[in-house]
């Protein structure tokens, strides 16, 4: 194969990762896969990363900042200035994640994964804190810009809303995966936006 930077090795490695974390599960993903679906060579995989764990760290890091990417402040400030309300914010946001989720189901697919090995394994626990502190982190971001935009003021410290937000956005995204019934979805999100905009009031 063509010569390769170290950075292009990583990230080939971590999309390759992800396909086989989402197609055949976390136990299956052994570097010798990883390396295979690459088409790389196992001396490439040691080249890029030091153990499969720094991959699996990377691997959470890569699909969280595409996340953060999918639910946009520049689309929450064009919807604001167009007149619409927190919970529409809310709802808009919601439905972005909902379009990245539905255009590339083994992101979530392979997340959901990784969140399990994480939490089976002690010294892996931390990882799963991490990822979820990440979640939250990127809703407050939203939700604080959100609340600025249509001059709202949360009645309650804005990591709770969050947290409220990351577990309706995981209900939405497992049951979605499992049924793929989009009209359900939408109506979570809508449901999901009315609850969370009531923890507001106006400024």
């Amino acid at each position: 194969m063509a010569r390769m930077s170290a950075g292009e090795r990583r990230a080939a490695l971590i999309e390759a990762a992800l396909r086989v974390v989402s197609r055949e599960g976390l136990a299956q993903a052994t570097t010798r896969a990883i390396v295979a679906e690459a088409g790389m060579s196992l001396a490439s995989f040691h080249y890029a990363f030091e153990s499969r764990d720094e991959l699996v760290d990377e691997l959470i890091g890569t699909v969280v900042a595409r996340e953060r990417k999918a639910v946009g402040a520049e689309e929450l400030a064009a919807a604001a200035a167009a007149g619409a309300s927190l919970a529409d914010l809310v709802e808009a946001g919601l439905l972005r994640y909902f379009e990245h989720l539905r255009a590339d189901p083994e992101h979530e697919q392979a997340m959901l994964e990784l969140t399990q090995y994480a939490l089976r394994s002690p010294e892996r626990h931390p990882l799963a804190i991490a990822q979820y502190a990440s979640y939250v982190e990127l809703v407050v971001e939203a939700l604080v810009v959100a609340a600025e935009l249509t001059r709202a003021r949360w009645l309650m410290p804005v990591e709770h809303v969050a947290r409220v937000l990351v577990a309706f956005s995981d209900g939405l995204t497992l049951t979605w995966l499992v049924d793929r019934d989009d009209a359900a979805a939408t109506r979570v999100a809508a449901a999901a936006a009315d609850a969370v905009s009531r923890m507001a009031e106006p400024e």
